[in-house]
């Protein structure tokens, strides 16, 4: 059964952009009904995913994702999914083994900027890069899903 066991983080300081691998322009939307499970459009380039995960807001959750045709995942943005959309910049950084993707949010959730770390065991050791603040995996505020209800500009 898939899964994925995620932290995230808050950053201190901009010196992660100095160690950026690569960066991607990502926008996503959610449909409606949320109550068991999040379900996610995302378009990256030419990419587009179906994605959906369980609702629980916590460290692991089911994860399962499919690949979509870009003009059906373009027009589900534009018809089906809630308002607004999430719009990030996502720049992939290697530190000690792992990769971190730091999330730069844009639109009406512009300011926010969160580094995540996908790991292979809840418990897994990691360590932290230097430019890494304090973790908010357990603060529902920080999960995309919820940036579609209460985005950043309105905190």
């Amino acid at each position: 059964m898939p899964r994925e066991i995620e932290r995230k983080f808050l950053l201190r300081d901009e010196s992660w952009r100095a160690s950026v691998d690569s960066s991607k322009r990502l926008v996503q939307g959610y449909l409606p009904g949320m109550q068991t499970a999040s379900v996610r459009v995302r378009i990256c380039g030419a990419d587009a995913r179906l994605n959906i995960k369980s609702a629980t807001l916590d460290v692991s959750r089911l994860e399962y994702e499919y690949p979509l045709p870009l003009e059906e995942a373009q027009e589900m943005l534009e018809r089906l999914c809630e308002r607004p959309l999430i719009e990030k910049t996502r720049h992939h950084v290697y530190h000690a083994g792992h990769l971190w993707e730091v999330d730069v949010f844009a639109g009406d959730n512009a300011g926010l900027v969160v580094a995540e770390i996908e790991l292979t065991a809840p418990d897994e050791a990691f360590e932290r890069p230097p430019w890494v603040a304090d973790e908010v995996s357990d603060d529902p505020r920080y999960y995309n899903v919820s940036l579609v209800t209460h985005p950043f500009k309105d905190w």
